[in-house]
């Protein structure tokens, strides 16, 4: 259920209406707005209609998370109860859906939504020049490193390398649908664009066309040798759920939105980008959105150690924006000797940590000035300061 945490507890100023002290499967207090305040409806009649209505979806969200677990240590047995209890998903999977398509949807500008946002990125690296000014570097970088080499051996060396790996790169002129697994899909939004063949999966699916699957257990198989289009036959008719297991370097593009915080741990965070490099093509997608509500440059240390984290997996980060609520990131999947200076030892799962993995006690804590830092991410603090710019800024970084 990738949209678990964005809406687990609410701003009181913004939603006084809403009991606070909701929790996650892990056990600890969450906060994060929606995006959209119910002061912007004009209308007032209409705004009471829309604030009873939407209350009764937050109600529903909050009884059926009150079950969080209290016990921490114990992840993986934490994960297995929470994907167990298929009811209060069930109802959670509905009730989310409710809340995406009858309040965000209508009341988000288009060019601040989190879906329009992946597609316009997609379409850009894919269709608009950004993979190809991506490979232009590589081959920069290539000739650099080569240095002294002869042409020729060069040459030759390039053939062989895109000779071995022409099933499972994706190459340009790219004409394909593009092929989009959206992890925590709940509802599958990517199905109304033509320019993707998307595949759903989530824990429990709120409708038909989402597969059911566990993407922490999901279990990734020798890739296929075929053509694209043979593949593209491959996702449309042999897919059943629930959904155990996929090829891997099936997928042009990863959509982790609003998933990685529903973990309890940066340990399975980490797991899913790992499995996430598995299932992408090289030169695919892995496309990051997480909600953050606090003020600008709050959270820069935890994003540039979540860059140095799955930089280290062999991704290269192309992309990154700031929304009032959300971190929009998009890393290209490269191939070892592209990424080697990227690779590093000393990375680990505990980089890929949110604010509250620290609350275990105090509800807001992470949220004030009060809580305290580590030495470490003091320092991460000031080298990132400025990477968070407000609004709906983008970084192109290919």
């Amino acid at each position: 259920m990738g949209s678990f945490s964005v809406c687990i507890h609410f701003d009181r100023q913004q939603y006084p209406a809403i009991q606070t002290g909701m929790k996650s499967c892990r056990g600890e207090y969450q906060q994060y707005e929606l995006q959209w305040p119910l002061e912007d409806i004009d209308d007032e009649h209409h705004h009471q209609d829309e604030h009873h209505h939407q209350d009764e979806h937050h109600h529903q969200l909050e009884t059926l998370t009150r079950s969080g677990r209290n016990t921490v240590g114990d992840f993986d047995k934490i994960w297995q109860e929470h994907c167990e209890d298929e009811q209060s998903l069930s109802e959670y999977a509905c009730a989310m859906r409710l809340l995406a398509v009858d309040h965000w949807k209508k009341k988000t500008p288009s060019d601040h939504d989190r879906i329009e946002w992946c597609r316009r990125t997609c379409y850009e690296f894919f269709r608009g020049g950004g993979l190809l000014k991506c490979l232009e570097k590589d081959e920069r970088r290539r000739q650099h490193t080569l240095g002294g080499a002869a042409n020729g051996d060069s040459c030759e060396t390039e053939r062989k390398r895109m000779k071995t790996a022409d099933y499972n790169t994706i190459r340009l002129p790219f004409t394909s649908k593009i092929r989009l697994l959206d992890v925590g899909s709940c509802y599958n939004p990517f199905m109304e664009f033509e320019d993707f063949l998307a595949i759903g999966i989530d824990i429990v699916p709120a409708v038909e066309s989402v597969y059911k699957c566990d993407f922490l257990n999901l279990q990734v198989q020798e890739p296929l040798q075929l053509a694209p289009d043979t593949i593209d036959t491959f996702l449309r008719g042999s897919l059943r759920s629930p959904l155990e297991r996929v090829p891997r370097e099936i997928f042009h593009v990863v959509v982790f939105s609003l998933l990685l915080s529903y973990f309890p741990s940066p340990y399975q965070r980490w797991i899913c980008c790992q499995k996430a490099h598995e299932l992408l093509a090289l030169n695919g997608l892995l496309l990051i959105i997480t909600p953050d509500s606090s003020h600008q440059g709050r959270n820069a240390a935890m994003i540039k150690s979540w860059k140095k984290a799955i930089e280290s997996m062999g991704f290269q980060r192309w992309r990154y924006g700031k929304d009032r609520h959300l971190h929009l990131m998009a890393f290209r999947k490269v191939s070892r000797d592209t990424g080697n200076n990227l690779l590093t030892n000393d990375a680990s799962p505990d980089m890929l940590y949110i604010p509250q993995d620290f609350n275990e006690f105090e509800e807001e804590s992470v949220f004030t000035d009060d809580f305290t830092r580590s030495e470490s991410e003091e320092r991460l603090l000031v080298e990132g300061f400025g990477a968070l710019p407000e609004g709906m800024d983008e970084l192109d970084f290919s």
